[in-house]
């Protein structure tokens, strides 16, 4: 596929894979055990139903076993996610608990198959859609934190994140004068003449329905967007990496401000609109820590409720002192329970690390007389920003960087957070950083009984220790010596370097110990997620 300037499609890759704070990093908000199997999948179905119109009667779903969506795709969510968006719901609708009946009452059969076709990412998703009487055709991969690459419709070339308004008219006698009329009724970005005959046009504004309905005679395709930030513009943004931030700073401006700089122009959304959103994201957390806090079993699970033990246990003195510790470890154990009974949590910046970032903010935050909500959402927009300075140079997925890239960017965001909620500069903030993203390089994605549970509540409640210890090291002075953007490429080149059986895949590590194996069949007759 070329555009109209004659530029190849890796320009535009590019342009597409801009970072925003609550795209990528702050979010999305959502159910499920894992954002890159659920929320991902949850938005991949969406673009499907668009596809289709609305209209489904049989979904095929093919899965090559080269990647890992063979193996985890039923205990991590994928068939939840993907449910729910071929229903048209959102990433955190309630019903999701219930998807399988619901896709019976909507009258949507869904068949999982695993074939070899040749699939170059861990996370593909190919799709065959049915509505009785179209059969249409869609690929897309998952690139970890929920966030999403569609890269065939119908056999033909694409490349679409979910954060435009996609409009697609196949047939011939489409000229320039139809083109040019499409673009007066809304925030056209893009027009691109596909290889067929045909143009693919990209707006941040939706057309008119009766722009549309005039358009009849052409096969004409519609696809909303599932991002909250549509597309940016690169020429806007203030710095894209920690580097060009140090570069560009004024030393009496803290870190959160410079957070809010950068989402205002990365979404086109006013200052205030961006913090008034990460007040939004903190009152999710919040409620996420609340539920959790009650304790509930949770019935075909990996894990009992375990947080009223860990309350007990401090109540009677029975653990190593250090009060605020101890909170974090409760408040982890909390979230990471309220994830596991399906309700609503925040990725931030994945759902298989979600409890990393609020767990410290809010131990912080209740410690001793407390501090209040605004300082608490400075922190999150300071992790937010670190959290693109990753997102920029690395990766969130842990099938291409193991648990490193979701529980270590997260210790690196929650360290930052910390240290602004704590008077630290914006130097100190990613000095703090770098020593938490350090001390994960090489840390293993291996879920025992290929859930999402374990060892990963041990693993998010070390990656917050390890945030809390990290801040107090650079608000002390301790010398990170390797700067961040520098230890962010370091991890991407590990990562890389990191064998496919320890990352995500349910292949390697504690997934195939006999305990493991064993724990896996006596849940195979549980539910699905």
């Amino acid at each position: 596929m070329l555009d109209d300037q004659g530029k190849g499609g890796q320009e535009r890759s590019d342009k597409l894979s801009i970072p925003s704070i609550f795209n990528d990093v702050l979010g999305p908000v959502m159910r499920g055990p894992s954002s890159s199997h659920s929320a991902a999948a949850q938005r991949i179905g969406r673009m499907a139903r668009d596809l289709m119109g609305g209209r489904l009667q049989r979904v095929l779903v093919d899965y090559d076993p080269s990647g890992s969506l063979v193996t985890t795709h039923r205990t991590q969510g994928s068939d939840l996610g993907l449910a729910g968006g071929l229903l048209g719901w959102e990433a955190d609708d309630a019903r999701l608990k219930d998807y399988t009946r619901e896709l019976e009452k909507a009258g949507i059969e869904v068949e999982v198959r695993y074939l070899g076709y040749g699939a170059t990412h861990p996370n593909t998703y190919r799709l065959e859609l049915h509505d009785g009487d179209t059969v249409r055709t869609l690929t897309a991969i998952s690139t970890g934190g929920g966030m999403i690459e569609v890269q065939l419709l119908d056999d033909i070339p694409v490349c679409l994140h979910g954060d435009l308004h996609e409009l697609f008219l196949i047939g011939p006698g489409a000229g320039d004068g139809l083109i040019s009329e499409l673009t007066k009724h809304a925030d056209v970005v893009d027009i691109e003449r596909l290889q067929e005959s045909g143009w693919h046009l990209r707006s941040r504004s939706s057309w008119p329905e009766q722009q549309l309905a005039g358009l009849s005679p052409f096969k004409v395709h519609v696809l909303a967007p599932v991002m909250p930030v549509m597309e940016a513009d690169a020429a806007a943004l203030p710095f894209r990496t920690a580097s060009e931030f140090l570069e560009s700073i004024d030393s009496g401006t803290p870190l959160w401000q410079w957070a809010l700089r950068y989402e205002a122009a990365r979404s086109g959304w006013s200052e205030q609109q961006v913090f008034d959103q990460a007040a939004s994201v903190l009152a999710t957390m919040r409620s996420s820590l609340q539920l959790g806090l009650q304790g509930r079993e949770l019935p075909g699970r990996l894990l009992p409720t375990q947080v009223k033990a860990y309350e007990r246990a401090e109540q009677e003195r029975k653990l190593v002192g250090g009060s605020i510790q101890n909170r974090m470890i409760r408040y982890v154990t909390a979230i990471m329970e309220a994830k596991a009974g399906l309700e609503a949590i925040v990725a931030s910046p994945t759902a298989g690390s979600c409890a990393v970032l609020p767990a410290a903010l809010l131990a912080l935050a209740d410690e001793g007389d407390g501090l209040d909500d605004e300082i608490l959402t400075q922190g999150l927009l300071t992790a937010g920003l670190v959290g693109v300075f990753i997102a920029e140079g690395a990766t969130f997925s842990a099938e291409l960087g193991g648990c490193m890239a979701e529980c270590g960017s997260a210790a690196g965001m929650a360290a930052a957070g910390l240290t602004e909620m704590l008077g630290g500069t914006p130097g100190e903030a990613l000095c703090a950083s770098s020593f938490a993203l350090q001390n994960m390089f090489g840390l293993a994605c291996d879920p025992i009984a290929s859930r999402v549970e374990a060892p990963c509540l041990g693993k998010n409640a070390m990656a917050a220790s390890n945030a809390i210890n990290s801040a107090n090291m650079a608000l002390a002075g301790y010398l990170h010596l390797v700067p961040l953007d520098q230890v962010i490429a370091a991890m991407h080149e590990i990562g890389q370097a990191m064998p496919r059986e320890i990352c995500c895949t349910a292949l390697g590590g504690l997934s195939i110990t006999p305990a493991s194996k064993a724990l896996e069949l006596k849940l195979a007759d549980e539910p699905e997620l």
